[in-house]
């Protein structure tokens, strides 16, 4: 059921933006007395990563995670329809000293120095590379799950950390079918159970469901839709702020995010939800974050802090330009950060997010952001601003 005091507010925030008077204001005055709520807080790392070598460019950054290492891998678009054309990329046009698209798998050591780069469509390769990166996940034992939310994207690939193919799960060109078991239809992300050697797939733009399969073997094992339903490709997935969202998931299903204590927190990205179930696909609950957010929704991606509890969930708000810091127990948001702009500690749409050992956040920006960044953890500090708290230090901002 929905959390009753959650779905008031929520109802509360679209009245106050029918009566023109903003969410932000809601929310700074409501936490006006809040300086004893404790988070951790985090400033923007403008050196990292280094500069990319080879003239490299990045287009659309699409999906990040840390390994148990804390090397970050980061997944982009790097055809040549995703840059500015000879401008961008001069040099792979033979025009220019620079540039020239990264190959779309980049691995940065903790310093953020370019540790490997590879992926691609290769001629006569045993694999069929996506039309569309989208989303990337780092197994324990370091192989490198992908996905793709492009046309014919009905499939996921695993490689080893350096790049060598192990597998395709699924079969690439079919349609969607959300009650199939041998088929996805574009894959948003992928997140791994390390201890039930599960991967829980966000699947996603056409479909409209989570599946579950056995990382060893690739073998599917079980998928639900919204609220636990068996998915419906033909039901009404109309999301109208402040009136009870869709039976099935209006989509795109962004993320599908197990957590060390039995749960899944799932991204419903056009109706600005998560629902939380347990990993069998019984459904819990369901929180709607800045609900009237429309056009790509406000639910993108979630990270876990790296504490065995996971007491704080991070949200990526890509329409938003933001992030949200979450008590994971309440499921509230404690304050966020960012605002839009190109500048360190800016966004423009913030499309993955993932932390690593230290507690600190890195984000991928899709679309003109096409970059990646990273957020130091500063350590717990009292919330005294609830809404785009800064993100550089404050002797920089006076």
């Amino acid at each position: 059921m929905i959390n009753k005091k959650l779905s008031i507010g929520a109802a509360l925030v679209v009245a106050l933006v029918v009566l023109g008077l903003g969410q932000t204001k809601m929310q700074d005055s409501s936490v006006a007395a809040a300086n004893d709520v404790m988070a951790p807080h985090f400033e923007v790392d403008p050196y990292w990563p280094r500069p990319l070598p080879n003239m490299w460019a990045m287009g659309n950054t699409i999906g990040v995670d840390v390994d148990e290492r804390d090397h970050v891998y980061v997944v982009h678009r790097n055809s040549a329809d995703q840059f500015g054309g000879n401008t961008e990329i001069g040099l792979q046009g033979g025009v220019a000293e620079c540039c020239t698209p990264a190959p779309p798998i980049l691995e940065f050591d903790p310093e953020g120095n370019i540790v490997n780069g590879w992926g691609g469509p290769v001629e006569g390769a045993p694999y069929v590379w996506p039309a569309s990166n989208h989303g990337i996940e780092v197994a324990p034992n370091g192989d490198v799950w992908i996905g793709g939310n492009g046309g014919g994207d009905s499939h996921v690939l695993v490689f080893s950390g350096s790049g060598e193919y192990i597998r395709t799960i699924g079969v690439p060109g079919e349609d969607r079918d959300s009650n199939s078991q041998t088929h996805f239809a574009m894959v948003a992300e992928i997140a791994i159970d390390v201890a039930a050697n599960e991967a829980y797939l966000a699947d996603g733009y056409r479909n409209r469901r989570v599946a579950v399969l056995d990382v060893t073997t690739g073998a599917f094992k079980r998928y639900w839709g919204a609220y636990g339903n068996r998915p419906d490709d033909t039901a009404d997935v109309t999301y109208t702020p402040g009136v009870a969202g869709p039976q099935q998931f209006r989509g795109p299903v962004h993320c599908a995010q197990p957590s060390n204590d039995g749960l899944v927190y799932v991204c419903d990205r056009g109706a600005d939800r998560v629902q939380v179930f347990r990993k069998d696909g019984t459904y819990v609950r369901e929180v709607v974050y800045n609900p009237a957010t429309l056009n790509q929704g406000s639910t993108w991606d979630i990270a876990f802090s790296p504490d065995a509890a996971q007491e704080f969930i991070y949200l990526a708000d890509g329409q938003n330009f933001k992030v949200s810091v979450i008590d994971r127990a309440s499921m509230e948001v404690l304050y966020t950060f960012g605002q839009g702009g190109r500048q360190p500690g800016t966004f423009y749409a913030p499309h993955s997010i993932a932390t690593n050992s230290a507690g600190d956040i890195f984000t991928t920006e899709t679309y003109e952001g096409s970059r990646v960044q990273k957020f130091v953890n500063m350590g717990m500090r009292a919330v005294t601003v609830r809404e785009r708290a800064p993100v550089w230090p404050a002797d920089k901002l006076n």
